[in-house]
């Protein structure tokens, strides 16, 4: 049981600290007494004036007051709204120190969670240019002052900062959510109230796939009917086309007054009529001009893009990642592989080019659609796609006697669930007991939550497997978020 500290400071102390660390969301650490203080926009090395604006039982959270001495890591944000708007939180920090960082996160978590301590680790790859990756815009829509707003939220807050642009959105996108914004004040449409859960228009999302150049513009709203009918809403549409040629499809996203998008992911998939009398509804999604997805393409692979598809948002390292997700699988042609998790199949038709045969599992419908749609759209006939849960498919298909040289799995931050772990191991529980089916014998793990991925290592490493190696990629510039390929093999029969 680690030891109960004292607070030695109470809420409005101010402080001087020296920053020796820093949290898994980028902020600064110092410490009073071994009491540790969280200081967003401090770096390490920093000596640190701050205001002390919560106490917990194990920790504090400051202000930052002003920098006593700076570290050479230190930048002027690229961001007026930095320190505003919750979407960045490392502007201030050089782009080499953020690699530098994002890579101790990992080694942290890798020692401190997964008690892996002889891991190689190599330097995080970054970007040559790391602005306007973003590939997707989602801003949360609000009123201002009688004026209707759209922009990304305050950090740990629904309060709207709004934002004309955004130095890592691509500026097509922002010209478009501007205009979006503009154009659903001029149709009077009503906007989502936090307060009192009201109003039609929650988000406009602008997803803009690099490869082709085709955007699709996504409203996502509280009720099904547009104001207006179906003629308005398709008025609506042409208005946004007519201005932008590279617009090919507006969809809107139907959700209840506390829903969000994983949600309507997770539900998309049931089929339906709109109450307009449209044949183009799939679950709650209704595509009101154009088409209801657009395409892009990653590494000579065309991927279908829908409302409410998973779709990684940055192009370029998204196609570094899985090129080193193949790397690592080792592929000759001869191998069968279990893509868990598979999503809209892209990691499985990175596969597909290099391997006998993919089997990939996915448990959201309208995500295996998507995923097998992508599989033809591209003229790969040797990837499968099966819909279940992983930890429920993969001990059926053992049982039936296939077996897998590779798997390759992409799970949400959460991680992977135990039993789907075990199920990768081999040892399957039955209704005598657990039997042991045969494990596959190299793993590659691809993660964008640096806690969840040391859990699981550590699981798979009671389960006979050898972290071999890590490679972190930098998808996600300016943020503390880190993405992450390991190589594991089986080092026990």
């Amino acid at each position: 049981m680690s030891e109960k500290l004292n607070p030695p400071m109470q809420t409005g102390d101010s402080l001087d600290l020296v920053i020796d660390g820093y949290s898994n969301e980028g902020d600064g650490v110092g410490h009073v007494d071994r009491f540790a203080v969280f200081v967003p926009g401090a770096l390490t090395g920093e000596a640190v004036a701050v205001c002390v604006e919560q106490v917990k039982g194990s920790y504090a959270r400051a202000r930052l007051e002003r920098v006593l001495r700076t570290s050479p890591d230190r930048v002027d944000p690229a961001c007026s709204l930095y320190g505003e708007c919750g979407g960045c939180q490392l502007l201030h920090m050089s782009y080499s120190a953020q690699l530098e960082m994002k890579r101790r996160r990992v080694v942290d978590a890798l020692e401190r969670i997964g008690k892996l301590d002889d891991v190689t680790v190599h330097p995080v790859i970054g970007m040559d240019e790391p602005w306007r990756y973003r590939n997707k815009a989602q801003y949360a829509v609000g009123i201002r002052d009688g004026e209707v707003v759209a922009g990304y939220l305050a950090h740990g807050t629904h309060r709207i900062v709004p934002a004309d642009d955004c130095a890592i959105q691509s500026g097509l996108s922002c010209r478009v959510a501007s205009s979006v914004r503009r154009l659903a004040a001029a149709f009077g449409l009503s906007i989502y109230d936090e307060r009192s859960m009201a109003g039609f228009l929650k988000n406009i999302i602008v997803k803009n796939a690099f490869g082709t150049g085709q955007v699709m513009v996504v409203l996502t709203t509280t009720g099904a009917r547009f104001p207006g009918g179906q003629a308005r809403s398709r008025e609506f549409g042409e208005r946004i086309a007519d201005q932008f040629p590279e617009v090919k499809s507006v969809v809107q996203v139907v959700m209840d007054a506390a829903g969000d998008m994983h949600h309507v992911a997770r539900a998309a998939g049931r089929r339906g009529r709109t109450p307009m009398g449209s044949d183009r509804f799939e679950g709650n999604t209704i595509t009101l001009w154009g088409e209801p997805a657009i395409v892009d393409i990653l590494d000579g692979l065309k991927f279908r893009i829908s409302a409410t598809s998973f779709y990684q948002v940055n192009p370029s390292q998204t196609v570094t990642l899985y090129r080193k997700a193949v790397e690592y699988a080792g592929l000759t042609g001869r191998e069968r592989v279990l893509d868990a998790y598979t999503g809209v199949g892209t990691v499985s038709l990175f596969m597909a080019r290099a391997a006998r045969e993919v089997y990939g599992i996915e448990s959201v419908r309208s995500a295996v659609h998507d995923a097998r749609a992508n599989a033809e759209l591209n003229a790969i006939t040797n990837a499968r796609f099966i819909e279940g849960r992983v930890e429920r498919v993969l001990p059926a298909l053992l049982h039936d006697g296939m077996t897998f040289d590779v798997a390759v799995m992409d799970p949400p931050r959460a991680g992977c669930d135990r039993e789907a772990l075990l199920a990768l191991a081999g040892e399957v529980t039955e209704s005598d007991g657990t039997r042991a089916l045969g494990g596959v014998p190299r793993i590659v793990y691809i993660s964008c939550n640096p806690s969840t991925l040391a859990r699981d290592l550590a699981i798979l490493s009671g389960l006979g497997y050898r972290t071999v190696e890590v490679q972190p990629v930098d998808m996600f510039p300016h943020t503390h978020h880190v993405e992450t390929v390991v190589l594991m093999s089986r080092v026990k029969e």
